[in-house]
C-alpha cells in the first residue's frame, strides 16, 4: 500500500494515510511515528482517540496487515 504525507498543522507530527484515500473521503486509517511510539487514528475523527503502540509491536504487525 502506498503512502503519502498528511500534515496536521500545529501539532509537529506528519500524519499518514494511504494513497488510495482521497481528499473528497478521507476514510482511512492514519499513523504518525515518534521515536517512542506509534500512533494511530481515525481520519474521520481527527481529534478522536488515538492507538499508541511501540514501534516493535507496529513492526510486527505490519506483515499481518499487509497480507489481507
Amino acid at each position: 500500500m502506498p503512502l503519502k504525507p498528511y500534515s496536521e498543522a500545529g501539532l509537529g507530527q506528519e500524519w499518514i494515510k494511504s494513497s488510495y484515500s482521497t481528499d473528497e473521503g478521507p476514510d482511512c486509517v492514519e499513523v504518525a511515528a515518534t521515536p517512542a511510539r506509534i500512533l494511530v487514528r481515525d481520519s474521520k475523527r481527527p481529534q478522536g482517540p488515538r492507538l499508541t503502540l511501540a514501534p516493535t509491536a507496529w513492526a510486527a504487525f505490519l506483515p499481518h496487515a499487509s497480507d489481507h
